[in-house]
């Protein structure tokens, strides 16, 4: 059922906190340096930030003592008032600022507004002043600065960043800054911040040799290492296994597709800009595939004619796609050129939307428990008033309403969000929260009226007559690359017992121990046990704590005793010391550990 919408951030008090602060940020600032000269200061998630023209730059000791004058500024007490005013008026209060001047100009235009983003009417021009600062600006601020907790805010960081985002004008200094409620928000926020960068997944997957970036192959191409190849085997074996127990067939549709293809389906106006250069051969167009639907929807086509009997047909593939993202906007594996989805489209009559629809969330909330996802929340995705959507209202209508019944029908608690719908229909999202708290986006299961009749699709139905099948497009978990990036964060790089890619170590204390560690490693291998041996001439503590370092869970120590006795020295992880052990009782404690998804 449809729950309350969520308060825009922009409505929430939290939101004037922050909008405030960058502004009592700013007068601080201009307090220390009075010739400076001040660009755009929004709330952001999580925080503000302002941008400053300097007379040079900014060091940790400036941030400290601005941040002690914010805090004596919060303490006077001052209100925050609204004036409205006209370009001129505006002209005069910001004469000597270039910013705010081109600023006004862009509100008096109805280009853009005093954040630097595009108007969609001419705007009122505003200011608010707040003790001996004056900003243009919009609004929404608390009513005073008393409002503002001052031991629940810092100033964060300071980074480059060029007017309106151009190259050709000039670098600015940014002050990233955040404020809470309260100073325990601000302690735990500070806490999660220190505990992602300790899981940052570029970091650990360097640290447990899974992946590399190389200049030489390029951005956002990334390289596996056979241990970082057999987590993907390994997560998309499991996905695969799981979708073929739900009746899903696997197909395959390779690399290039004719750019043809994508105009007929919508795709490539929508996409283009992320559509890696054409390639061209005896006049034909080709692109490396960025998405699977039009493709499978070929195949569905050039199997035959189809008959009511024979849908749903539900096709998957796990396919390397293609995006020529941004180089700034690429990150680690959470955003790459790259990326292997597992994408399925599901064709089916426009009765089987709704048990289509149950057998894919349950798929998906099968797959996220495995990977201790449990906290998450569906957004119905629809399309907003501005954007790239088909017009077509009819399908648009059918579409909204299927997707809807079947959420209330799988009792799905869901929230709507305008403008966050594909462009050929509206979607289920599925947003999970890792557990340091943080919000990904990772199923998805969205209905499509419209790329089917655009693409030719039939089936014969009962009537006899030739109907134009619904595609219901789902991703479990979306690419493998980013997936594997959010799991390496969300488990501190000690994936569970089943993912991890070497489950178990041979410690042998001295080399005379040296060809029974083998042994062991040879029964185990027997029995499916990912194992290495540990053959380097270093002590056992240090050959201990360095599995202990690559999250390996079992380190097995061999030593005199073990040798007489044919068993090994169990030792996990995180420092628990199970003690010596047969063979049959390690097995018997991994099979517990998979079973339980430790």
């Amino acid at each position: 059922m449809a729950e309350k919408k969520p308060e825009r951030y922009q409505d929430s008090d939290l939101y004037r906190v922050r909008h405030s602060t960058a502004h009592i940020m700013a007068q601080a600032v201009l307090e220390e340096f009075p010739e400076g000269k001040v660009a755009i200061g929004p709330a952001i998630e999580d925080g503000f930030y302002y941008d400053f023209d300097l007379p040079r730059a900014l060091t940790p000791d400036d941030l400290v003592a601005i941040e002690k004058r914010m805090r004596a500024i919060i303490a006077g007490d001052h209100a925050f008032i609204r004036k409205e005013v006209s370009p001129d008026e505006a002209r005069k209060l910001f004469k000597g600022q270039p910013y705010k001047l081109e600023l006004i100009s862009g509100l008096e235009s109805g280009g853009i507004d005093e954040d630097g983003n595009p108007l969609t009417e001419k705007a009122v021009m505003s200011t608010y002043t707040s003790d001996t600062f004056v900003d243009l600006c919009r609004g929404p601020h608390v009513e005073r600065t008393s409002q503002i907790n001052p031991a629940a805010i810092k100033l964060m960081s300071v980074a480059g960043a060029y007017w309106r985002g151009d190259e050709k004008n000039p670098m600015l200094q940014r002050i990233y800054g955040t404020a809470w409620e309260t100073a325990e928000q601000l302690e735990e926020y500070i806490w999660k911040l220190e505990e992602a960068k300790k899981r940052d997944h570029r970091k650990l997957g360097r640290e447990l040799g899974l992946f590399h970036f190389s200049e030489d192959v390029g951005p956002g191409l990334p390289l596996f290492t056979p241990k970082g190849e057999m987590v993907r085997h390994l997560m998309e074996e499991y996905v695969r296994d799981v979708q073929t127990r739900y009746g899903f067939q696997h197909v395959w549709t390779g690399h290039l597709v004719k750019e043809d293809l994508y105009k007929r389906s919508g795709h490539y106006d929508n996409y283009r800009d992320v559509m890696f250069p054409p390639m061209v051969d005896e006049n034909i167009v080709f692109r490396l595939k960025p998405m699977n639907c039009p493709s499978h929807m070929t195949l569905f086509r050039e199997m035959g004619r189809h008959s009511y009997r024979e849908l749903p047909l539900r096709f998957s593939e796990f396919a390397t796609l293609y995006r020529y993202e941004k180089t700034g906007e690429l990150s680690g594996l959470t955003r790459v050129r790259s990326l292997t989805q597992d994408d399925c489209h599901i064709f089916c009559t426009p009765e089987q939307i709704e048990s289509e629809f149950s057998l894919s969330l349950n798929l998906i909330k099968e797959v996220l428990g495995r990977y201790r996802f449990t906290d998450y929340a569906v957004r119905l995705s629809l399309r907003g008033s501005t954007g790239k959507f088909v017009q077509d209202d009819e399908k648009w209508t059918k579409a909204e309403a299927a997707l809807r019944k079947a959420l209330d029908a799988n009792k799905v608690n869901y929230y709507e969000a305008a403008g966050e719908a594909a462009f050929y229909g509206p979607k289920a999202d599925f947003l999970a929260k890792d557990v340091i708290g943080r919000e990904w986006q990772l199923s998805t299961i969205q209905v499509d009226f419209i790329q089917p009749a655009r693409l030719g699709l039939t089936y014969i139905a009962e009537d006899g007559a030739e109907h134009t099948p619904v595609v219901l497009h789902r991703a479990v978990t979306g690419s493998t690359e980013r997936f594997m990036g959010v799991l390496i964060e969300h488990f501190a790089g000690a994936f569970p017992v089943w993912l991890t890619p070497v489950q178990a170590v041979v410690i042998p204390i001295a080399d005379r121990h040296l060809a029974y560690a083998h042994q062991v490693a040879e029964e185990l291998k027997l029995q499916g046990i990912r194992i290495e041996v540990d053959e380097r001439a270093d002590r056992m503590n240090a050959k201990i704590r360095d599995a202990q370092n690559l999250k390996i869970p079992y380190m097995l120590v061999v030593g005199d005793k073990e040798m007489e006795s044919h068993q090994v020295a169990l030792r996990l992880r995180n420092n628990e010391n199970p003690g010596a052990m047969g063979m049959d009782d390690f097995m018997a404690r991994v099979k517990q550990d998979v079973e339980a998804g430790v």
